[in-house]
């Protein structure tokens, strides 16, 4: 990762890690999201995907969509909406991957364009866009 202005996605496993356990995160990573000069998004699907995972109700899954858009706001991360451009990449989108929150995240990605911030090697076959990154 550069050092220059740049903008970066997170997928729902790095921004979760990024508001809860930043510390999980590796230290280059922590660096660039962190840099003011850095754009850090999330998406409103992010927070579609969180409020499924919440209303299934499982133990393990504590997290509510509103109080972790509260958190990644009061963190300075900028909310992406869900356009209609992002939905039309979806159609044209090789099927590496077949989650549709991931598949729409690489589309926004490529759209905007950021670096995508992951936990799921399957979407470096998208783009160099995609940087993979594994929690500690």
């Amino acid at each position: 990762m550069a050092d220059c202005t740049h903008s970066f996605l997170l997928d729902t496993n790095i921004l979760l890690a990024a508001l809860i356990a930043p510390e999980s995160l590796p230290v280059d990573v922590q660096t660039q999201l962190s840099a003011p000069s850095n754009r850090i998004l999330y998406s409103a699907a992010s927070l579609w995907e969180i409020a499924i995972k919440c209303s299934l109700g499982r133990e393990t899954f504590n997290f509510r969509p509103e109080d972790i858009q509260q958190l990644a706001l009061d963190t300075g991360f900028t909310e992406l909406p869900i356009l209609s451009n992002h939905c039309h990449r979806v159609a044209n989108l090789p099927w590496h991957h077949r989650d549709p929150f991931d598949r729409l995240l690489v589309c926004q990605a490529l759209a905007i364009p950021a670096y995508l911030l992951t936990t799921d090697a399957m979407l470096a076959r998208y783009s160099d866009l995609v940087e993979v990154v594994r929690l500690g």
